[in-house]
């Protein structure tokens, strides 16, 4: 497993994206995930399966030290005692002491950023979370939070796929030195069906899913977090990190659509 260094933590490439999974799918999707050697497990407050993931932790008994746990704070509980609360209740259902990396799950209007920061260095400051960050921002928001800020970001999660491009996005993060976690890293499955992709893979032995999800990993400062609930899945996302892509399978897929977005901006009450 790579890593990619950020803000005093080594954070795994490749992680266990758990959007959507609740319940008893999730707690033995994970469970099957550490078994399988995944070590970067991502979950957020909004997601509703945090209790889900402590227990698998719990149940894995892996080294903590050993362990990459992220999850967010939902954009209604930003005020500064509210991040208190959504943390603390964060930690409780993933029966922690800390997790690596707490982020502000989307923006928000009339979001105090300043103030927002202050509470997540604190947090940070006293050891409950190793490092900070936010997702769904875009580059208006990070240039108020890095360089007027100046808060110590470790990442910027956001969609990003084979079918969606976020060149302006990757060359500002990748000036700041701060890393991008892909989520949808699939195009949402669509990445599965895809003649270009399919054809890349038979050219490699690989499915077009490995195919998709190997170009992101061959890109500097890039992570990604696909969600998959089958063992077979989650294997066959681990063995993508194998595929070999030549400067001809870049260009095929340099060559696809980069419009389709999977995730509504509007999902989010203030991402205008």
């Amino acid at each position: 497993m790579e890593y990619l260094q950020t803000q005093g933590i080594s954070l795994p490439r490749l992680g266990l994206g758990t959007f959507r999974m609740q319940g008893d799918v999730c707690r033995a999707a994970v469970e099957s995930a550490l078994g399988l050697g995944y070590r970067h497990i991502d979950t957020a407050e909004m997601y509703g399966n945090e209790d889900a993931i402590g227990a698998a932790i719990a149940a894995a008994r892996i080294a903590r030290k050993d362990l990459h746990i992220t999850t967010k704070v939902w954009n209604e509980n930003l005020a500064p005692d509210a991040v208190r609360r959504a943390f603390d209740a964060s930690l409780k259902k993933l029966k922690l002491d800390h997790v690596d990396l707490y982020l502000v799950h989307w923006p928000a209007k009339n979001m105090n950023l300043p103030t927002m920061f202050e509470t997540l260095l604190k947090l940070k400051q006293e050891g409950r979370t190793r490092a900070i960050g936010v997702a769904n921002f875009n580059i208006a928001l990070l240039r108020t939070v890095v360089e007027e800020i100046k808060a110590p970001i470790a990442c910027n999660q956001i969609e990003y796929h084979v079918m969606l491009d976020q060149t302006p996005m990757r060359k500002y993060l990748a000036a700041k030195s701060i890393p991008l976690v892909a989520y949808c890293p699939l195009a949402q499955g669509r990445a599965a069906s895809d003649e270009t992709l399919m054809a890349i893979g038979r050219k490699h032995g690989a499915s077009a899913a490995q195919v998709a999800l190997k170009w992101l990993l061959d890109q500097d400062g890039v992570a990604a977090i696909p969600k998959a609930s089958r063992v077979e899945s989650q294997q066959a996302n681990l063995d993508a990190q194998h595929v070999g892509l030549d400067d001809e399978d870049r260009q095929a897929i340099a060559a696809l659509p980069k419009n389709k977005r999977c995730v509504s901006p509007g999902f989010a009450p203030a991402w205008d």
